[in-house]
């Protein structure tokens, strides 16, 4: 733990509740400040943790929020889709997105009916930008059943504490009693021994189009030690 590190006090892992979604999407605009894909997406104005803690945030800490705020919008009909980890006092320490198999993609008719919304957190400009990220991550996507998980996010504060992992394991133990796999992108590499240690491992790379970041999707077997991999389209 570093300076800026907390130590939580008791927490659970729970569905998230109703009137927690701006919350939510704040704390994972925090988690996300310095994600080469966000920046990447909303680069007209920079914001680490600390100034969209203070809400000073500007362009990037807004769009950020505003776009988690759409994605949790696109998991709430799915029960249990969002899960955080929060102290008994309510205080959220992390949170997590997940799709089940076959969930993972929404129907032509909801993403044809989010396109207006889409466009309120990117803008025109950068709508091309954003829809070339979702497209990358579509065509990589593999076809084999499997546990999604799009985003995780634990706040600056707690990093480094286990509350992520946590909220993890809760749902790969899951995966495990059901013998199903579960699939991820990571957008940082320097993340990749985080889920490298939940048992997951590199398949390849997601170069986005246009000069963008590169992503590493990451797949884990309900039997960690099975070597199979996910089918390609």
């Amino acid at each position: 733990m570093n300076a800026r590190t907390a130590r939580p006090a008791g927490y659970g892992i729970r569905c998230a509740r109703p009137g927690e979604a701006g919350a939510i999407a704040a704390l994972l605009a925090r988690a996300f400040a310095e994600d080469a894909v966000m920046a990447w997406m909303f680069p007209d104005a920079g914001g680490d943790a600390d100034a969209i803690a203070d809400g000073g945030a500007g362009g990037r800490g807004r769009g950020t929020a505003r776009f988690f705020a759409l994605l949790q919008r696109q998991q709430r009909p799915r029960a249990g889709a969002v899960r955080v980890a929060a102290t008994s006092g309510g205080q959220l320490l992390a949170a997590a997105l997940w799709s089940g198999p076959g969930r993972w993609q929404p129907s032509a008719a909801r993403e044809l009916a989010t396109m207006p919304r889409y466009a309120y957190v990117f803008g025109v400009r950068r709508l091309a930008r954003a829809a070339g990220v979702q497209n990358a991550l579509h065509d990589a996507h593999p076809d084999t059943p499997h546990w999604y998980l799009p985003t995780l996010g634990t706040d600056p504060r707690f990093q480094g504490t286990g509350v992520g992992s946590a909220l993890v394991r809760e749902q790969l133990a899951h995966c495990d009693r059901l013998g199903q796999p579960a699939y991820l992108e990571s957008s940082m590499i320097s993340n990749i021994p985080f889920y490298e240690g939940l048992g997951f491992r590199v398949t390849g790379e997601i170069r986005l189009p246009d000069g963008g970041p590169t992503l590493w999707p990451m797949w884990r077997d309900a039997d960690a030690d099975a070597d199979a991999g996910p089918r390609r389209r």
